[in-house]
């Protein structure tokens, strides 16, 4: 059975400025590696809808869904927080990418397809419930975990994150749902620099320091995540894909390469197909460096869809 790659165009129309890491760019980058390597061969394409507002309101204050609409400027910038702004284009966008994670869900639990990438921007977990932030606005994986929760009627969904940095979004959102295990790696003293430890009930989020490499990426997952998901069972699992711990990228210093991609990827693989039938919904978060970016979700998706 092929799996579902969902994307939009609409999530190219959202910019933040000349130069800024978060570009249009990085879908084409996605896009033309998992071209190159045969892989959308594998997958069929869906136009990512938009979320409702009432889709929003799941994971968001509903007041913060209505206020990003108010702040959508007509043209030019507004500025969100010092490293995020919105153009005329990027609700639409953020609403798409929000969307794709709702159609992944439901494609998924229907049984149409086995698993999903969603190659869409803005990324989304640093998004809180009442807040943008960190190049984000919606939250597209809790958007997408309370949709399956609420209308799926599910009760142990897992979400896996190894972006370089710590999906503080995600949590604030998630924490105290005992519904949900949250599972990720991240690099300490990086924005949105953690503090403490950021594990408890429902939550098993590594810190790694600077320049750990993959082999502590590596023993940090089979330490920690894995026994945490045998022992949770989920009925499915999200991840949040970033790939900016990659040492061509300069946006962390974690020193990861395709292969630990690879790797991580098939550990999630071999966990979904123990206990939930191997339902996978990932959404694209973090990576900058475009060649390294491409490399690793062909490398991610490759796994993922069960084409390696």
């Amino acid at each position: 059975m092929l799996a579902a790659y969902i994307s939009h165009a609409d999530c190219a129309r959202h910019e933040m400025g000349e130069g800024h890491p978060e570009c249009p760019e990085r879908l084409g980058a996605i896009h033309d590696h998992l071209l190159i390597k045969g892989l959308l061969d594998h997958m069929l394409p869906f136009d990512a809808p938009s979320a409702t507002d009432e889709q929003l309101a799941c994971a968001h204050d509903a007041d913060y869904v209505l206020g990003l609409a108010a702040a959508s400027p007509p043209c030019g910038y507004r500025q969100v927080d010092p490293d995020t702004r919105m153009n005329a284009h990027t609700l639409a966008a953020a609403r798409r990418a929000a969307g794709a994670a709702i159609l992944a869900t439901d494609l998924v639990m229907r049984g149409e397809v086995p698993a999903a990438f969603c190659n869409v921007r803005p990324p989304g977990h640093h998004a809180a419930r009442d807040a943008a932030g960190g190049f984000c606005f919606f939250n597209n994986v809790a958007v997408g975990i309370r949709h399956a929760l609420r209308t799926h009627g599910l009760e142990r969904i897992a979400l896996v994150d190894f972006d370089v940095h710590h999906g503080n979004g995600s949590e604030d959102i998630l924490r105290g749902d005992d519904r949900v295990l949250m599972c990720s790696t991240y690099e300490t003293d990086l924005y949105p620099f953690p503090s403490g430890d950021r594990s408890g009930p429902g939550m098993v989020n590594v810190g790694l320091p600077a320049r750990s490499g993959g082999q502590a990426f590596r023993d940090a997952v089979s330490r920690h995540w894995l026994p945490a998901l045998a022992a949770f069972r989920p009925q499915l699992i999200f991840v949040s894909a970033g790939f900016d711990a990659h040492r061509e990228d300069d946006m962390g210093n974690l020193g990861l390469v395709e292969a630990d991609f690879e790797w991580v990827t098939r550990q999630v693989v071999d966990v979904a197909r123990a206990h939930c039938e191997g339902r996978i919904v990932s959404c694209l978060e973090g990576g900058y460096a475009l060649s390294a970016l491409g490399r690793s979700a062909a490398a991610h998706v490759r796994v993922l869809i069960g084409a390696d």
